[in-house]
């Protein structure tokens, strides 16, 4: 809106043209527009079409003599005076005076809003002085041209603001666990508590394997035991462990114990949910991971933990090679972890042949093992009612998170540092 200050015999005061009185200096009054329509006598009905703002043209017009209404039809009686009104409107959008007779009908006639005096008391306080922002009276007074506004140093840096946002490890799982579904694999889900039939005896683990020993997985107190699946899988599971079953395997010739399968514990690896998985009915072909929480009692140290997060795969595909698989493998390391140089190793897991070790370089602590992969033996696979071949992998994720993230120990994964965690970068 445009402002004029105006001065008036009290003091001075402070008048804005409204929008409506913007729009009678370009157009005119309303009843000046009307008495250029009636040229003649003509019906209300009429006119009410022809006339904009018919309804304030039309009393204006009547209290200033100019027209008169007989039955349905409005006619002019005599030539108009000029109106005061419009000019006045001109004369203060122009910063000149007007008589304080005429400003009280603009103002009644709401052309013009008077505003109060002390707004334009407090802006003028400030005139000369230097600030550094625009109070509303400055800017309706325009009062703001003739104060200083403080100069600012753009090269400045300003305070330091730390949004909430996601711990960085856990938005790391996040992206992983999405770019696995972009890839086409499908979720796998398993319980924490787990049986060591699942964990251990579904995957050809003999009962009497060192890594079943209390030394190198945690047991459940209490309750100490669960349920067995249903008797078909466990009769073809223990006749795989005791002579082979239908694989052409020997097996690892031993008395299996259904009771030490029902005991319970913490899961110690993912590779529990793909056992449960077959075992429930895959898609040929099909794709299938789980990030899951294990629990294994290892010597805390840079890269080892006594709980972690684990990334298990596996790929049901009659096409699938080991050669492929080691390409996919490579492919997690260079673009999920950001490891540039990778390496494999021949190794031994009980439920894979051929077994590979994979390692990636760190830049400050060398070469870290992250992940072991294979092909499932038959003496997995059938007796839980598949008999494609089945390509696994194991990642250590947390490892991965190192170098994604940058750090040196696995253990800054968990950190409550609050200075490391205000510096890790917003992900949108």
């Amino acid at each position: 809106m445009e402002t004029n200050i105006y001065s008036s015999g009290r003091g001075v005061v402070i008048y804005r043209i409204t929008d409506e009185g913007r729009r009678y200096i370009r157009e005119g009054l309303p009843e000046e527009r009307l008495l250029k329509i009636l040229k003649k006598p003509m019906l209300i009905v009429e006119v009410r079409r022809k006339a904009k703002d018919f309804t304030i043209a039309l009393a204006w017009a009547k209290k200033r003599g100019w027209v008169k209404i007989e039955k349905n039809r409005i006619a002019a009686v005599k030539a108009p005076a000029k109106a005061e009104e419009k000019e006045a409107l001109k004369r203060l959008a122009q910063g000149k005076t007007v008589p304080e007779k005429t400003l009280s009908l603009l103002v009644r006639r709401k052309l013009v809003v008077k505003e109060k005096e002390d707004a334009f008391r407090r802006a003028e306080k400030l005139i000369g002085k230097e600030v550094n922002a625009l109070p509303p009276e400055l800017i309706k007074t325009g009062l703001w041209k003739k104060v200083k506004m403080r100069p600012y140093n753009v090269e400045a840096v300003g305070p330091v603001i730390y949004p909430g946002k996601r711990h960085p490890y856990n938005r790391f799982l996040s992206d992983v666990r999405d770019k696995l579904v972009q890839l086409g694999f499908k979720e796998m889900e398993g319980p924490t508590i787990e049986s060591e039939f699942w964990n251990f005896d579904a995957l050809f683990q003999a009962q009497n394997h060192p890594s079943r020993d209390w030394t190198q997985t945690y047991t459940l107190k209490k309750p100490k035991t669960g349920s067995l699946p249903s008797p078909d899988i466990v009769s073809r599971v223990k006749a795989a462990h005791e002579n082979g079953w239908k694989t052409g395997s020997t097996g690892w010739g031993y008395k299996w114990d259904p009771a030490k399968a029902a005991q319970l514990m913490p899961r110690a690896h993912g590779t529990a949910c793909s056992a449960r998985q077959l075992a429930s009915g895959v898609e040929v072909p099909g794709k299938y991971f789980a990030i899951k929480r294990c629990f294994r009692p290892d010597v805390i140290d840079a890269t080892h933990g006594v709980e972690f997060n684990q990334c298990e795969g596996i790929i049901i595909d009659e096409s699938m090679t080991f050669r492929k698989m080691l390409g996919m493998l490579k492919m997690f390391a260079m673009e999920i972890a950001g490891a540039d140089d990778v390496r494999f190793y021949p190794d031994y897991y009980p439920f894979t042949e051929p077994s590979v070790q994979l390692s990636a370089k760190h830049p400050d602590m060398g070469w870290i093992e992250f992940a072991g992969a294979g092909i499932f033996r038959p003496e997995l696979t059938e007796p839980l009612g598949v008999k494609q071949p089945v390509i696994a992998w194991g990642l250590g994720i947390d490892r991965l998170a190192m170098f994604r993230l940058g750090i040196k120990d696995i253990r800054q994964l968990f950190s409550q540092d609050i200075d490391w965690l205000r510096k890790q970068k917003v992900m949108i």
